[in-house]
């Protein structure tokens, strides 16, 4: 296509460079799945690695395929009323999107067309959003969840609260949908007039909405055998390491590739996306060594995800000075925040509470006082309305609570009614034996750890004491 063709378009066309970006976005996203199965896996302790991490994998597929089903059109379908959920059957099995073309800007006298991407590759990156979203709660619940019923919940669970909270979040009026969501968008019509708050991959939609859900599950399951009484150390802090590598590496995509094209505002996220993770880390290792004497590298994971989480909402919308300061607050705040759940009782086993609600609020609240033109938004040539230390007034910051409270109890609430009925219908716990004996057996009849050839004699490892370990655990003694 000449240049010529390019600056008269009228027909939509799609942009290959763009369409390029988001399809390797899609997949970096992917791949923080499987990296958070590893980080989640390797902080609980040796009997119930393996469940832990298939809690995680399990998303993969009652997700992925809710997504096709009805997920998709339920988050960005045409919009039911008031901004708040997309038609389900509209574009149900992903009905009329395959051939779709989304955000293709037609030429002006003073402009050349902008290609858009195609539909598939919209869905692509949007489901590997929805399917991260599930698996972290199940950080809140771990050691002692059945298999069966937190697979159960992860449809119920996606369908009730996260495809509704996508829609009110990621749905832009115009993009994939004339309509889009109340939280994004500020318009008559939309529930409450719409919020326009800024949320640029999912502060709000994910990281609060995930914690919420972890607390309401906390609070379902009630505490592991032992909490707060017994030491509960991650088993393996290497795969703890590796899995938060693995998270950094693969969050570029989920920041940079929510710009959904390549360009000034996906480069200037990717810097903010690494400006907060570094102060983060920095900040969460400070607060370790005032109050604990040591620098952990357990610390240092978890700051990497709480910077990480928190710049998620304000990356497009704050300098990369505000990047640094965000940051820094949520690895201080963060690792403040991990001792609630001892002051208040609840068992948040791997502190999804503490990291993802905490960390999604800051970076979501802190937007209303640091936004600014001069942000990978602005330096893209689009509008911003800055926050308060910029001489914006309250305003955003209103609207920045407005949808992170409002995400916070739906997802609260909501998550707390699924539990139970799933708890008193097939029952959300297992038994006090299964959890003693750890649910990898239970649940799986599996060890992350067969260590059985170390006991054998010099030919091999059919020893009697090797014998006797297979008998043992068979019968349902202690692994």
């Amino acid at each position: 296509m000449s240049a010529i063709t390019l600056a008269t378009a009228d027909t939509p066309f799609i942009d290959s460079g763009n369409t390029a970006w988001v399809l390797a976005a899609a997949a970096l996203v992917l791949f923080m799945t499987p990296g958070l199965a590893l980080f989640y896996g390797g902080m609980v302790r040796t009997k119930s690695v393996l469940n832990m991490m298939m809690m995680s994998f399990i998303t993969m597929g009652t997700v992925g395929t809710a997504w096709i089903l009805w997920g998709y059109s339920e988050s960005f379908g045409p919009d039911v009323g008031g901004g708040l959920i997309g038609n389900p059957f509209a574009h149900f099995g992903l009905k009329g999107v395959l051939n779709a073309i989304y955000g293709f800007v037609p030429a002006t006298k003073t402009a050349a067309a902008a290609g858009g991407i195609p539909g598939p590759a919209f869905v692509a990156f949007q489901v590997v959003f929805a399917i991260i979203a599930v698996a972290l709660v199940s950080g809140a619940i771990a050691d002692r969840a059945k298999f069966s019923a937190w697979t159960v919940f992860t449809v119920i669970w996606a369908t009730l609260v996260y495809f509704p909270a996508a829609h009110w979040v990621f749905a832009f009026s115009g993009y994939a949908a004339q309509t889009g969501g109340w939280i994004a968008n500020k318009a008559g019509g939309l529930f409450l007039g719409g919020a326009g708050a800024y949320d640029f991959a999912g502060g709000t939609a994910i990281h609060i909405n995930a914690g919420a859900a972890g607390l309401a599950l906390a609070l379902v399951l009630g505490k592991r055998i032992g909490f707060a009484k017994e030491p509960m150390r991650p088993h393996n802090l290497t795969l703890v390491m590796i899995g938060a590598g693995i998270l950094w590496f693969g969050w570029f995509g989920f920041n940079a590739g929510s710009a959904l094209g390549a360009g000034a505002q996906a480069a200037g996220v990717w810097v903010n996306t690494l400006a907060a993770t570094c102060t983060a880390m920095l900040g969460w290792l400070l607060v370790e060594k005032l109050r604990d004497g040591h620098f952990t590298s357990l610390g240092a994971a978890s700051g990497i995800v709480a910077g990480l989480v928190a710049i998620t909402p304000a990356c497009a919308t704050v300098s990369p000075i505000g990047a640094l300061i965000v940051g820094l607050a949520a690895g201080a705040g963060c690792a403040l925040a991990v001792g609630l759940k001892f002051r208040f009782g609840f068992d948040d086993s791997l502190d999804v509470v503490g990291v993802h609600l905490v960390g999604g609020l800051i970076g979501t609240l802190l937007i209303g006082l640091l936004a600014t033109k001069g942000s990978p938004t602005g330096a893209a040539g689009l509008a911003v309305n800055e926050g308060l230390f910029y001489g914006g007034g309250l305003s955003q910051l209103g609207a920045q609570a407005e949808g992170a409270f409002t995400v916070l109890i739906f997802s609260f609430v909501v998550t707390y009614l699924i539990g139970l009925a799933i708890h008193k219908t097939m029952g959300f716990r297992v038994d006090e034996a299964d959890e003693a004996q750890g649910v990898d057996l239970s649940e799986h009849a599996e060890t992350a750890y067969d260590l059985s050839g170390l006991s054998g004699g010099r030919f091999g490892s059919g020893s009697a004491l090797s014998t006797t370990a297979s008998t043992k655990t068979k019968e349902g003694a202690p692994a």
